[in-house]
């Protein structure tokens, strides 16, 4: 069995208290307030990918427009315009009303 003297064996131990009284070095040392940036950063990300999320899927969930769509005509007396299906046709020219289709009809 080895002896070790007593100083070799104080100065072991003297290494080993250094050691462990010695701080750990982080690559990070973050400070409170820059936490508290990082976690309000973090939340507003969170938001934001939620709200994009979220956009498409009520886009999808929207019917499409019942109606469609129609062609506007021109009324040839007064020159409003008017969906398709609501005007008056008279050889092959569109009018607002049966007024109109009846100005137009005296007059030319």
């Amino acid at each position: 069995m080895v002896r070790v003297s007593r100083a070799a064996d104080n100065r072991a131990l003297d290494g080993r208290r250094r050691l462990r009284q010695t701080r750990p070095i982080y690559f990070f040392r973050v400070s409170s307030l820059a936490k508290l940036i990082f976690l309000v950063l973090g939340l507003l990300l969170a938001y934001w990918i939620l709200k994009s999320y979220r956009r498409k899927v009520d886009r999808k969930e929207q019917p499409p427009p019942a109606g469609g769509e129609e062609d506007m005509v021109r009324c040839v007396q007064c020159g409003v315009h008017l969906p398709r299906s609501e005007s008056l046709t008279a050889g092959g020219k569109y009018f607002c009303g049966a007024e109109h289709q009846r100005l137009h009809q005296k007059s030319g």
